[in-house]
Parts: C-alpha cells; structure tokens; sequence
C-alpha cells in the first residue's frame, strides 16, 4: 500500500463486498471495536488506516472460516 487513497479505496470496496455478500456480518461491524474511536476527535493517518483495513480482512476470514465449520 503505497498511500492514503489506495487504503480508503480498499476499505471502501472490501466494506461493500462484505455488505453485499455477508450482511449478517455487515450488520456486526459497526459494534467492532476497532472501529468506535476512544477520544472525540481521534488522529487519523495511513498506519491506522492499514490496521483498520487488516481489522477487517480478518474479520472476513474468521467469518468464512465459521461458516465452513458450521456447514
């Protein structure tokens, strides 16, 4: 990942693919801890970004890793 933009596209499209394939899971996101700021004006750069990003990508991977076991 070589900038900020590349990143925000990733999470953008990786965010609409979960959406739009898993929205039992899409549903789930907006409890994620990752993703709920601790302070009121939080400082956002390219390394949270990418954490954020992996946050999901593992999210995701988990998921499909359940619902294999379960089925």
């Amino acid at each position: 990942m070589n900038n900020l933009k590349n990143i925000l596209k990733e999470i953008t499209q990786l965010t609409f693919n979960i959406e739009t394939n898993y929205p039992e899971l899409y549903r789930t996101l907006d409890e994620n801890p990752m993703t709920i700021p601790a302070t009121d004006h939080p400082h956002i750069d390219k390394k949270i970004m990418e954490d954020y990003l992996e946050s999901l990508k593992q999210i995701l991977k988990k998921y499909l890793e359940t619902q294999k076991t379960n089925n």
